[in-house]
C-alpha cells in the first residue's frame, strides 16, 4: 500500500484526505493519505521520522511550505527558484521537494480570463509559500503589470528580490485598496476568510472594478466573504478548489507514477464542501 498525507497548522480544515483518497481509488491502486497536523517547532523532527517509515510522500500546506526546504534532502530546479515545496517524494529516505501550486492555480485562472495575461494588470495578495509559486507560474506568462501586496514589508522585501524581476511592484495593503481600480485580475493567496475564521477579508474591494476577475486560494468555504463581496460588484470569482484539484493531482502522479481522474477529484471535493 501506498501511504502518503499532508501536513500543515491549521490542518483541520484540509479535503485533500477525501480528494486524494477518491483518486487512489478511481485509479485502482493500494493506498491511503491522511492528514496530520505539524506545528512549526515540530517539522524538523517529523521529517527525521518520515526518512524511515513507509511513507512514500507528503503534500506541505500552510505555514511550512517554505520553512521546510533546509531540511529536504533535494530540491526540484523549479522549487528552489520559487523558494517554496508543497508536495514531497520520499525516495527509499531520500527526500525530495517540488512545488505544483503555481501551474495548478495557473490551470485554474485560465478557465475564467476572456484575454491572455499579457494583456491584464495583476495583484499578487501575499508573500507566503503559496504566493511564490503563483507569482513565479505568472511571470512566465508576462501579464502587463504585476504587483504584490502584503501586510508585512519584511516578507514582501524577500520575495521580491528573490524574484529577481525589477517589473514587479511592491505595495502595501492601502496603496492596493487605493489602486485597485487600475487591476484586471485580484489573487488572495492568504489564509483570510478560510474556515474557521470566516469574516475576514485580504483586502477591502470598495475601488474593484466590475468586470475584474477575483480569485482566492482558499476553498474552505467554497464562497470566502471576499468573493461574495466581490460578485456583488459585479466581478467574476474564482475558488480555491481548481489550484487544490491540481496541484494534488501532480502530486499524486509523483507519488504513483499515475496522473488520476481530476474530474472525479472536483466532484469529491465540492461534494464535501456543499454538505
Amino acid at each position: 500500500m501506498i501511504k502518503t498525507l499532508v501536513i500543515g497548522d491549521p490542518i483541520e480544515h484540509s479535503l485533500s484526505p477525501a480528494m486524494q483518497n477518491e483518486a487512489f481509488k478511481q485509479s485502482e491502486i493500494s493506498g491511503h493519505y491522511e492528514k496530520q497536523r505539524i506545528k512549526p517547532e515540530e517539522l524538523k523532527n517529523f521529517i527525521q521520522s518520515i526518512r524511515n517509515s513507509d511513507y512514500k510522500g507528503f503534500n506541505v500546506t500552510i505555514p511550512h511550505k517554505v520553512a521546510i526546504m533546509p531540511f529536504l534532502d533535494e530540491i526540484d530546479a523549479e522549487a528552489k527558484k520559487i523558494g517554496a515545496v508543497n508536495t514531497v517524494v520520499n525516495k527509499n529516505g531520500r527526500l525530495v521537494g517540488y512545488n505544483t501550486d503555481g501551474i495548478g492555480f495557473l490551470l485554474g485562472l485560465k478557465e475564467k480570463l476572456t484575454r491572455p495575461l499579457n494583456e491584464l494588470n495583476v495583484l499578487l495578495i501575499g508573500a507566503g509559500g503559496a504566493a511564490r509559486s503563483i507569482a513565479y507560474a505568472l511571470l512566465k506568462e508576462e501579464p502587463k503589470r504585476l504587483s504584490v501586496a502584503n501586510r508585512t514589508t519584511e516578507r514582501l522585501v524577500k520575495l521580491l528580490n528573490d524574484l529577481g524581476n525589477p517589473n514587479v511592484e511592491a505595495l502595501t495593503l492601502k496603496e492596493a485598496e487605493t489602486l485597485l481600480c487600475h487591476f484586471d485580475v485580484l489573487i488572495n493567496t492568504t489564509n483570510a476568510g478560510m474556515y474557521p475564521d470566516l469574516n475576514s477579508v485580504p483586502l477591502k474591494l470598495e475601488h474593484l472594478k466590475s468586470n475584474a476577475v477575483v480569485s482566492d486560494i482558499v476553498y474552505n468555504p467554497l464562497q470566502t466573504k471576499w468573493l461574495q463581496q466581490a460578485e456583488e460588484k459585479g466581478a467574476v470569482t474564482d475558488n480555491g478548489v481548481s489550484m487544490l484539484v491540481m496541484q494534488g493531482a501532480m502530486a499524486f502522479e509523483k507519488w504513483t507514477g499515475t496522473f488520476p481522474d481530476t474530474n472525479k477529484m472536483k466532484q469529491t471535493v465540492l461534494k464535501h464542501l456543499r454538505r
